[in-house]
């Protein structure tokens, strides 16, 4: 049966490359020679034809941070104004920072975005993106600025990995309030400002909370660590953590937060999504990923419009 149908299939693919590009190929419609189809071989998935022209990728939910794999094209085509900046952010120092503005015509909040421990990436960026697609001033920073060295728009993730490592607590959390109060400084930006976190960043995020400078409204933790219990009694702003069910090194520390943060009257929502892996927004490559992200990204944004206004 295969050796009748290689030819024929082939024929297919050679016409479907001579287009210049991907076309997708439904196995169980397509007929073969002798009155067979195919689905008569059992269960086969389509096939996709890759051919050097256009590239029809797989349809993309634009309303959430595209996943690791789609995110450079994503950014691209955006149609928003973005650029690099560099803030002064201590006597000795200063971070560079991507700043990515709102399509409005009136002023904005700011949301200031953690990098994961993967460090400066297209794919922190294309976040900051997003937070500006949904009308927010989003401000990267790049807390490794000086520290690494960058392929391109991306630190190695050795190398960052190792150099994160290097931080002093003290440090980030004074660099991201320089940041936050040059971003409510822009013209077009609003005087109050949240923040958001991922992974390494999420705990970064938590602990922003739990210092809560002048202008801080809100912080969103995506599967970080939380803060310690002594110091959760010091937080000042609503905290919303989402984390990966399949993430047990990290959503085992909820019910403990949640207990700390109720008897402490903090406010502190959470969602647990079952299947959801550790890195869900940046891999949405794998279906429960993909499921967490497009549940997730709606409530962050609905929980900051919420504290920092539409």
């Amino acid at each position: 049966m295969l050796a009748r149908i290689r030819i024929p299939l082939l024929a297919v693919l050679l016409a479907a490359s001579s287009a210049c590009t991907i076309r997708h190929i439904d196995l169980a419609q397509l007929q073969v020679p002798g009155g067979h189809d195919m689905n008569a071989m059992g269960d086969m998935s389509p096939v996709s034809v890759v051919s050097a022209g256009d590239v029809l990728a797989p349809p993309q939910d634009m309303s959430i941070p595209a996943g690791a794999t789609t995110v450079a094209d994503r950014l691209a085509k955006s149609p928003r104004h973005g650029e690099y900046a560099m803030v002064r952010t201590g006597p000795n120092d200063s971070l560079r920072v991507w700043v990515v503005y709102p399509q409005r015509r009136d002023k904005a909040p700011v949301v200031v975005v953690i990098h994961e421990i993967y460090g400066e990436s297209t794919w922190v960026r294309g976040v900051a993106d997003q937070l500006a697609a949904d009308g927010f001033i989003g401000i990267e920073a790049n807390l490794l600025y000086g520290k690494t060295q960058l392929d391109h728009d991306t630190v190695t993730t050795a190398v960052a990995t190792r150099a994160i490592q290097q931080l002093k607590a003290d440090d980030v959390q004074r660099q991201l309030t320089a940041v936050a109060q040059w971003g409510m400084s822009l013209p077009s930006a609003l005087p109050k400002y949240g923040i958001v976190g991922f992974c390494w960043g999420g705990g970064k995020s938590f602990d922003h909370a739990v210092l809560s400078p002048p202008g801080l409204a809100a912080a969103v933790v995506f599967y970080g660590t939380p803060a310690a219990g002594a110091d959760l009694a010091h937080v000042g702003v609503p905290v919303f953590g989402f984390y990966g069910g399949s993430d047990a090194r990290i959503s085992s520390t909820v019910p403990a937060t949640d207990s700390t943060m109720r008897a402490l009257h903090k406010s502190y929502e959470h969602q647990i999504f079952d299947g959801a892996g550790h890195g869900f927004m940046r891999a949405q490559d794998v279906p429960a990923n993909a499921a967490a992200a497009q549940k997730a990204w709606p409530l962050a944004i609905q929980f900051f419009r919420k504290f920092l206004g539409t």
